[in-house]
């Protein structure tokens, strides 16, 4: 039998600073505090099983975290009972997608055509979710919420993963569970220590993040710009746009050489509503960098660990849908391993139920958008003219079921799923 010497570990120096000072024991440990993490522990604390879930900072507040909560995982949260509440917290809504181009603006998505009960895409700061979403956990006596708590190790005995070791401010502490799940991101670091290897594809761009003022007159929902070598999307954020500035892949060092000045002068012509707005970018520190990928782990298991969510399959920005996926990801999760681990037991087929129920959706909207990534941002990217949509396009658009195929994708993913909770 492998003991904790055998773990595997991002740091082999033994030392007394490694020492354990704490143990716990619970059903199921979560790792990563993020919607798919955050909603996963929700449901299986609603049902009894013990559930800690690990964060690895003090708080939830990172700043460009995706705050798109669309009509899929709204009609979740309403079969939860709380979607009334979860509307009366601070948000904007989208009712629709735009972009700008020489003819005029197109709406490639109008949500109020979808869907009737929730005909838009909430907007709220992802912090405010998770903090919702935990707090409503921490009405169970059987929910553990521990921040702060940076998982470095994997506990295997006998080729099963039997928890994990995490290290916060007060040393060490061992979490031994009946299932571990990696929900902790994009950069998982449950997957490296699985040796977890996903299969990259590289999409053609990278975007950079900033934040501009909105005016009350200002046009709403989400606006977009393509053309002359870049592209350019606007997010309705109460008082401010989150603006994202999409560049060639790999290019954001030559953007940085060329200067501020140079980078205003390119979004000004692109961003034609309010082009003066840009004056407001001041400093590169105001600008955060996001490389693009999208990648997917030929199996979202082994023995005693499943992974959902990003760390499993990162997923573009496109379309705004990851978030969306983690929590369909953790809702299919819980109905499928609930019972499993209230008897104690989960096998790798109940595992591999869940990658079965979700690699499907996965696949088709991986590949829709890297469609749309090579085939319009990609042509975007390349042209030095504004983006000119094809008159059979424009016409697509308008036809009634037709023309709401992409709001409908992206409102309610490839596959709706339900709560399957007493």
């Amino acid at each position: 039998m492998r003991t904790m010497s055998d773990s595997k570990r991002v740091d082999s120096v033994q030392d007394e600073s490694r020492k354990v000072v704490g143990s716990i024991k619970t059903g199921c440990c979560v790792v990563g505090g993020g919607p798919g993490g955050a909603i996963l522990s929700l449901l299986l604390a609603r049902q009894g099983v013990p559930v800690t879930l690990l964060e690895a900072h003090e708080d939830f507040d990172r700043d460009f975290r995706g705050d798109t909560i669309h009509p899929s995982v709204l009609h979740l949260m309403d079969e939860l009972g709380l979607a009334e509440r979860l509307l009366q917290l601070r948000h904007s809504k989208l009712h629709t997608a735009t972009i700008s181009t020489p003819d005029g603006p197109i709406t490639v998505a109008d949500f109020r055509r979808v869907d009737k009960k929730f005909p838009y895409i909430m907007m709220v700061p992802q912090a405010h979710f998770l903090e919702f979403i935990t707090n409503e956990a921490k009405r169970y006596p059987n929910f553990w919420l521990l921040m702060g708590a940076s998982v470095q190790e994997l506990i295997e005995e006998d080729g099963i993963v039997r928890g994990v070791r995490y290290r916060a401010s007060d040393g060490w502490t061992e979490v031994r569970a009946t299932l571990t799940v990696g929900a902790d991101g994009r950069s998982s670091r449950i997957r490296k220590l699985a040796e977890m290897e996903p299969i990259k594809t590289s999409p053609p761009m990278d975007i950079l993040w900033f934040r501009i003022p909105r005016q009350p007159e200002d046009p709403e929902g989400v606006l977009g710009y393509l053309g002359r070598g870049h592209g350019l999307v606007l997010l309705d954020r109460f008082t401010d746009w989150q603006v994202g500035f999409i560049i060639m892949k790999g290019s954001y060092s030559q953007i940085r050489a060329a200067g501020l000045e140079t980078l205003r002068k390119e979004i000004a012509s692109l961003m034609t509503a309010f082009p003066d707005r840009i004056e407001h970018l001041q400093d590169w520190k105001q600008v955060s960098v996001l490389s693009v990928e999208s990648s997917r782990v030929p199996v979202w298991h082994k023995p005693g660990l499943l992974l959902i969510g990003d760390a499993a399959h990162v997923m573009s920005p496109v379309g705004g849908v990851g978030i969306n996926y983690a929590i369909q990801d953790a809702v299919v999760a819980a109905n499928v391993l609930t019972d499993p681990l209230k008897a104690g037991k989960v096998t790798t087929d109940d595992l591999a139920e869940v990658q079965r129920q979700r690699e499907f959706p996965t696949k088709v909207i991986q590949w829709l958008q890297a469609q749309g990534q090579k085939r319009v941002i990609a042509a975007a990217l390349r042209s030095n003219q504004p983006l000119r949509v094809p008159w059979f396009v424009q016409l697509l658009l308008r036809a009634p079921f037709i023309g709401d195929l992409p709001a409908r994708v992206i409102a309610h993913g490839v596959k709706t799923v339900h709560i399957d909770q007493k």
